[in-house]
């Protein structure tokens, strides 16, 4: 059998070592310490705006911090793109509120405004006003950010971006993470950069950087004992793995014009198959760091289905993934409110994941062209 082609693989940059190895010299092995200061340094400068980053175990995290620091607790309804991976939701069930999921609209594949404002006016009418609304920028494909602002501007409502897959995507210039009261970044495994598990919180101010910290180190009061005041977590990112990020991010712009090439890539592939569309931006203000490179098949051209093409790539061992299962269509959120129509379903049903990584070599992005044409072809 030919050898595994994944859908996003870690690519490390070489660096990584020696932030690692300098953290075992210093005994700095903890979830504190320089490399945690040094990829929080890294993070803000990148993303500009004057933001804050507060380095964690993880980008569910950064998002269950964002949640707490936005009032949200038992009872209370927060909004959600139903797109999404289920760690978008998650944290708002571990707050013992609501989730109310929204459908997506099909230039970028997010949070519709107008099924948002749809949804604002409904909860509003029954007494219910959202504590807060998670946006999420799918694939990296920055969502309808203006046009969403608006909305939670209008009635007063906090936004969260969850930019776990969009670190280096760009709206107006502007990056990703940033717009919202809080942004959410992920450094898992498969992601653009990785600290082999971990994420960010991006805030706008020292405070609630300082909170997001305090409440990720066990809420311990400042006192010569133990002494707690608050509910706390385990959340602080390790002075190890920020030191592979670190290294990372010294690589995170040639991974990035890496995926946009392998974007490319697939427009050029299709170029002539009319039942294939590749996710791309819908305009000029979109810049996408095209973390995962996405298609959709319509099936009423030719019989060709996303089912058949993934099992075809299977078959050469090559991984392809269907888009995300919209939430409301989860079985653990089966009872959830929902507003929309039939979007996010019916890319769900049509749509698939292809090899997107970094590190992808010349022969295997020769074997892809090949089983895909094939596919296509017979």
């Amino acid at each position: 059998m030919n050898e595994k082609i994944w859908l996003s693989s870690p690519h490390m940059g070489g660096n990584e070592l020696k932030y690692i190895h300098e953290a075992f010299e210093e005994n700095w092995v903890a979830p504190l310490g320089p490399n945690v200061n040094g990829f929080e340094s890294d993070i803000e400068s990148f993303l500009g705006e004057d933001v804050k980053v507060a380095a964690l175990s993880s980008g569910t995290a950064a998002l269950h911090l964002a949640l707490i620091e936005c009032g949200v607790g038992y009872g209370d309804e927060v909004i959600c793109q139903s797109m999404t991976f289920s760690a978008s939701a998650n944290p708002i069930a571990y707050q013992g509120a609501v989730p109310i999921f929204v459908d997506s609209e099909r230039d970028t594949w997010n949070m519709c405004p107008t099924q948002l404002r749809e949804a604002i006016r409904d909860r509003l009418s029954k007494g219910r006003k959202p504590k807060a609304i998670v946006v999420v920028h799918l694939y990296g494909m920055p969502a309808k950010i203006d046009e969403i602002l608006a909305v939670a501007e209008e009635y007063d409502i906090p936004i969260i971006e969850d930019a776990a897959e969009a670190l280096g995507s760009k709206y107006k210039g502007r990056a990703c993470g940033t717009f919202g009261r809080f942004g959410v970044l992920s450094f898992n495994g498969n992601k653009i950069i990785t600290t082999s598990g971990g994420g960010a919180l991006v805030c706008h101010s020292q405070e609630d950087k300082d909170k997001a910290v305090f409440l990720s180190t066990q809420a311990r009061d400042n006192a010569p004992h133990y002494q707690h005041s608050h509910i706390g977590y385990n959340y602080r990112m390790s002075n190890i793995c920020a030191g592979i990020g670190r290294g990372q991010m010294e690589v995170l712009e040639k991974h990035i014009e890496a995926r946009r090439k392998m974007h490319d890539f697939y427009v050029d592939l299709f170029e002539n198959f009319t039942e294939v569309e590749v996710f791309s931006e819908p305009s000029s203000n979109y810049s996408s760091n095209h973390w995962l490179s996405a298609i959709v098949i319509d099936p009423r051209h030719n019989g060709k289905t996303r089912e058949g093409l993934r099992l075809a790539l299977l078959k050469d061992n090559i991984e392809s993934r269907p888009l995300w299962k919209p939430m409301h269509l989860q079985p653990v959120f089966e009872t959830a409110p929902y507003y929309g129509a039939h979007v996010a379903e019916e890319l769900f049903t049509h749509g698939l994941c292809l090899p997107s990584g970094s590190n992808l070599t010349i022969e295997e992005r020769g074997r892809i062209v090949d089983t895909i044409t094939q596919f296509f072809r017979n």
